[in-house]
C-alpha cells in the first residue's frame, strides 16, 4: 500500500510545482508605440514595448530569458532605434531600471508603476534646469520561477544564478548601446548634454554589477590617462544606482580597493556608483548570508590584509575577513560602508542648480542636506570618492522592497541632478 501512496504523493507534488511555474515568455510583444496622456501604464499598453506616458517622458521595455539572452532581439532594436532617433535630435536623460526577485515586466507589476513615478520626478526637476526629454528603460527578466507563496522563497539560488547570467551575457551589449546613444550628439556637434543613469534593485542590482564590474574597474584605472597623473575617476554612464543589491561584498572588494588607493580627488569629481541598503532589509541582511553560508560551507577563507582606508588623519590600515565578505551582501558589510542616509528633521527647500557646487565642497565627516534626507559621511573614504555605499535608515526604506517612498525618490532625483550637472566652477581666490 505504501508504494501507490508514495507515487500519488509524488504526482501531486509534481503537479503543484508544474502549475506553480511562473510565466516563461515575453510580456511586451507589441512593437508599436502606445501613447497615454497621463497616469500609470494601464492595460491599454500592457503588451507594448514602448509607451509614451505623457509630458516629456517615455518608457521602453526589453526582456531577457533565464539563460541571459534577449527574449526577442527585435524588441531591443525597436526600443533603442526610437531612443536613438530622439537622442539624435534633442538632449535626453535615459534612466534604465532592472527589477529584482519576484518581479517581471508585466504592466501591473508595482516596480513598473513606481519606476514611472521616479521618471515623473526627474522630468519635473529637468523642467527647472536642462529641459531634456526623459527616456525610461525597464529591463525585464524572470525574477520568479515559482509563483506559489512559501515555496517561492526556495528559488533564491536559482534566481541568483539567473541574475548573474543576465548580467554576464546579454545585458552588457544593451548597456553599451545605450551609452552610444547618449553620446551621439557629442560625436556630431561636440556637445554632450545627454545623460545615462543605470539602476537596479535586489538581484537586479546583481544583474547590473555582473554586467559592469569589469568595465568600472577598467575605467577607473584608465582615469590615469597618461599613467603619470590622476584625472577624475571615470565610470560607466553618468551614475549607477544599486538598491538593496543582492551580491557578495567580496565581489565589490577590487573596486573598493581601487578607489581607496586614492586619498585625493579633484573638486570636479562626480559620483559614479551609489549603493543604498536599508538597515532593516532582512532579505540581504539575514537570508542572503544564510544562503551564502550553505553555498560556501566547503570553501576556505583567509583574512585580506595590506589594504588601507582614507581618513582625515591619513591612511589607516584595514584587515578584511574574506569569509565574512563572501557571505555578506555588499550593503551589510560594515567595513565597506562610506555613508549613512537619515531622514531630515525638517523638510528643506533645495536649489537643484546649486547642489553640484555644494557637493564639491564636502569634507570628512560632512553632513550633506537634501530635501528630505541627510547624508552623513563616515570618514572612512575621501569625501569625493566616486563610489558611495550607504546604510539607509529604516524609516526611509523599511524593508527589502519598499524603497519607492517620496523621500527616497526625492533623494534619488537630487542625487541624479548632482551626477549629471556640468562640472562646477569654484571660486578658488
Amino acid at each position: 500500500m505504501r508504494a501507490p501512496f508514495s507515487r500519488q504523493f509524488f504526482l501531486i507534488v509534481l503537479f503543484l510545482l508544474l502549475t506553480a511555474c511562473a510565466r516563461d515568455y515575453a510580456y511586451r510583444t507589441n512593437l508599436e508605440l502606445c501613447s497615454l496622456e497621463v497616469g500609470p501604464i494601464t492595460e491599454k499598453c500592457a503588451e507594448s514595448a514602448l509607451v509614451n506616458t505623457g509630458g516629456n517622458k517615455m518608457i521602453g521595455f526589453v526582456e531577457f530569458d533565464d539563460q541571459g539572452q534577449l527574449r526577442d532581439p527585435k524588441q531591443m532594436d525597436f526600443v533603442l532605434t526610437k531612443f536613438g532617433e530622439i537622442a539624435q535630435n534633442e538632449d535626453v536623460i535615459i534612466i534604465t531600471f532592472v527589477h529584482g526577485w519576484h518581479h517581471n515586466a508585466s504592466y501591473d507589476d508595482e516596480n513598473a508603476s513606481n519606476f514611472n513615478n521616479l521618471l515623473k520626478k526627474v522630468s519635473k526637476a529637468e523642467a527647472q534646469t536642462g529641459h531634456r526629454k526623459v527616456l525610461g528603460l525597464y529591463i525585464g527578466w524572470r525574477g520568479e520561477s515559482i509563483v506559489l507563496d512559501g515555496i517561492n522563497v526556495l528559488t533564491f539560488w536559482d534566481r541568483k544564478n539567473t541574475a548573474q547570467k543576465v548580467g554576464s551575457y546579454g545585458l552588457v551589449e544593451l548597456l553599451l548601446k545605450l551609452e552610444e546613444i547618449v553620446n551621439v550628439r557629442k560625436a556630431e556637434n561636440g556637445t554632450h548634454n545627454s545623460r545615462l543613469i543605470i539602476a537596479g534593485h535586489s538581484f537586479g542590482g546583481a544583474v547590473i554589477y555582473s554586467a559592469l564590474q569589469q568595465i568600472l574597474e577598467d575605467r577607473f584605472i584608465d582615469s590615469r590617462s597618461t599613467k603619470s597623473f590622476n584625472d577624475d575617476a571615470k565610470g560607466f554612464a553618468d551614475l549607477v544606482i544599486l538598491i538593496n543589491p543582492a551580491f557578495e561584498a567580496l565581489r565589490y572588494s577590487s573596486l573598493y580597493n581601487l578607489s581607496q588607493q586614492r586619498c585625493s580627488y579633484f573638486e570636479t569629481q562626480r559620483p559614479k556608483l551609489l549603493i543604498l541598503t536599508s538597515e532593516a532589509d532582512s532579505a540581504t541582511g539575514f537570508f542572503f548570508p544564510l544562503g551564502r553560508f550553505f553555498s560556501t560551507i566547503f570553501e576556505t577563507h583567509n583574512d585580506i590584509s595590506g589594504r588601507s582606508v582614507c581618513t582625515k588623519q591619513g591612511r589607516y590600515p584595514q584587515k578584511i575577513s574574506e569569509g565574512e565578505a563572501d557571505r555578506s551582501s555588499v550593503g551589510h558589510f560594515k567595513p565597506y560602508l562610506t555613508h549613512v542616509l537619515n531622514k531630515s528633521p525638517n523638510k528643506q527647500s533645495i536649489d537643484i542648480q546649486k547642489l553640484s557646487s555644494a557637493w564639491a565642497l564636502q569634507s570628512y565627516g560632512n553632513v550633506f542636506n537634501f530635501s528630505d534626507t541627510q547624508l552623513e559621511h563616515l570618514g572612512r573614504s575621501h569625501p569625493l570618492n566616486p563610489y558611495l555605499n550607504l546604510e539607509v535608515e529604516d524609516s526611509l526604506i523599511p524593508n527589502h522592497n519598499d524603497f519607492w517612498g517620496d523621500e527616497i525618490l526625492n533623494f534619488l532625483r537630487d542625487f541624479i541632478a548632482i551626477s549629471i550637472s556640468p562640472t562646477p566652477k569654484l571660486n578658488t581666490d
